[in-house]
């Protein structure tokens, strides 16, 4: 995880153990979560909006593998 950083947040208590009890985590573990979340739900609505206009026709997958090294799950393993 990169630089942390404290901060005092007032929040709705009702909404806050919502939130607890949907995680079941602490305070700060939800917190962080609801931001992860915030922060994903903004990259892929800037991904849908490239719906079409990017071409992904034009490539061959066995050569872009060519490099890779993958496990029986068909991930990558990283060896850096």
């Amino acid at each position: 995880m990169s630089e942390m950083r404290k901060i005092t947040v007032f929040v709705p208590a009702k909404l806050l153990a919502s939130a607890q009890d949907y995680t079941a985590k602490g305070v700060s573990e939800t917190v962080r979560e609801g931001l992860e979340r915030l922060t994903r739900a903004r990259f892929y609505e800037q991904l849908r909006a490239l719906k079409g206009k990017v071409k992904f026709d034009d490539f061959d997958l066995a050569e872009l593998r060519k490099d890779r090294e993958f496990d029986a799950h068909d991930n990558v393993i990283d060896r850096g």
